[in-house]
């Protein structure tokens, strides 16, 4: 059953520019990276799921014609992560307002699945922090859960600025949830290559 108090956002506007393609629509097993993402939004307990498009907006929205998430545009995709985490919340706002938090994913992540998703929201019911993390490489960030409390802080954030500021900023409000394999991020023709071929490493 689905929490309706816990929403997801996608952020998915960028311009993949170090791919020199749009990686939202690279194909990964049997459909793209994005709908991948949104098949995995879909299959947590979270409702509901606001997708930020902006770079390919109407390219990519064609591919996603069947899936009942909110689309929304950022048409300041340009300014980086933060315009999309606005954009989001702010919809996200108007959406709902009963939403008490929110889980911010990419796309880019292969390795994300419902279960991650789903064990951010548990660690958020069962610890009581406002802010759940997923651990990899040393470091914490998304996917990524934020109470209703940090909403303000999200929207504030500028340029290229994203979630881990924001984690980084309230280090005792943060339950870590493991996910080694979030390190992994598509960014690169290389690392594409590298996840098709399985020939990336253990992390």
């Amino acid at each position: 059953m689905n929490s309706t108090r816990i929403g997801i956002i996608i952020l998915a506007a960028g311009a993949s520019t170090r791919m020199g393609t749009p990686k939202q629509l690279l194909p990964y097993q049997g459909r793209n990276f994005l709908q991948h993402t949104v098949e995995v939004a879909i299959a947590s307990v979270c409702c509901p799921i606001i997708l930020v498009l902006g770079a390919y907006a109407e390219e990519i929205q064609q591919e996603l014609s069947d899936f009942p998430v909110q689309v929304v545009e950022n048409s300041l995709w340009n300014e980086g992560m933060s315009a999309s985490i606005r954009v989001g919340i702010q919809t996200l706002n108007g959406f709902d307002d009963k939403i008490e938090a929110v889980v911010l994913l990419v796309c880019d992540q292969p390795f994300v699945s419902a279960e991650i998703i789903n064990q951010l929201v548990s660690a958020y019911h069962s610890t009581g922090k406002p802010i759940v993390a997923s651990e990899y490489a040393g470091t914490l960030g998304v996917p990524a859960l934020f109470s209703r409390r940090f909403f303000s802080e999200l929207t504030s954030l500028r340029e290229a600025q994203g979630a881990k500021k924001v984690i980084m900023k309230y280090p005792d409000d943060v339950f870590p949830i493991s996910f080694s394999d979030g390190a992994i991020d598509i960014d690169t023709r290389k690392d594409y290559e590298q996840l098709m071929s399985c020939e990336i490493p253990d992390t």
